[in-house]
């Protein structure tokens, strides 16, 4: 499977066509950025590890039950994906609080949810991804009441899977956003899954082991992200 013309260029990936009008290559690009891209930087080999903890997990979830977008992994920093029209909002799962949960309700960070929580943010950088409700989604055609209802399902079956994969592997899943797109009439879980868009604490010590490192210049960010492919895969980039 060969690149053919850029079709787009995120702040963590870009997409390429392929000579299959109904799929696309995704590459993991190094380059970081934190707070609406206000802070910026490289964290050597991210693109690498998020390629491989995200075909891990896609292929972990395909194999109960959710569809996704991923189709086969194809290098170090490259997937073959299904094209998708994404749907213009992040869903935020949290299993306790921390980040913008903690910051916007005043709430201590670590505090755990009797149960998770859902939350919806419209897709645009230049308005800061704002939180949005189920009742902006319908009104303004994001998605359907039919679909966002499939999407909520998704999400805390995701997040039931998820738990479960990254406790048995000593690491606490503490929220995570996903994204969604369209293909023909079915909705498939999209984008990536990695520590880029997971917070995920060591089990025991709370440490952080994922884009909070560089969020916050906490330092051994390489570290963290290289730790998470070494647990998610059982093995480690030398």
């Amino acid at each position: 499977m060969k690149r053919r013309n850029q079709i787009y260029e995120g702040k963590a990936k870009i997409l390429y066509q392929t000579d299959n009008p109904a799929q696309v290559i995704q590459y993991f690009k190094d380059d970081a950025t934190a707070f609406d891209a206000t802070k910026r930087g490289t964290i050597k080999d991210k693109g690498i590890c998020n390629n491989k903890i995200s075909v891990t997990l896609f292929r972990f979830l395909e194999k109960n039950g959710i569809r996704t977008h991923f189709i086969d992994q194809l290098s170090d920093r490259e997937m073959l994906v299904k094209k998708v029209s994404i749907i213009p909002i992040e869903v935020t799962v949290r299993n306790r609080v921390a980040g913008g949960m903690a910051k916007m309700l005043g709430l201590e960070e670590g505090m755990e949810l009797k149960q998770p929580v859902v939350e919806y943010h419209y897709k645009d950088d230049a308005l800061h991804d704002p939180l949005i409700n189920q009742d902006h989604i319908i009104t303004l055609k994001f998605a359907s009441k039919e679909d966002l209802e499939r999407i909520r399902e998704l999400s805390l079956r995701i997040n039931e899977l998820l738990k479960g994969f990254f406790d048995e592997r000593g690491i606490d899943l503490i929220d995570f956003k996903l994204e969604f797109g369209r293909s023909n009439d079915e909705i498939l879980l999209a984008d990536e899954l990695s520590p880029d868009v997971f917070r995920l604490w060591e089990k025991g010590t709370g440490r952080k082991m994922d884009k909070d490192r560089f969020r916050r210049d906490l330092g051994q960010v390489e570290e963290a992200y290289r730790e998470v492919v070494k647990r998610v895969t059982g093995q480690m980039k030398t």
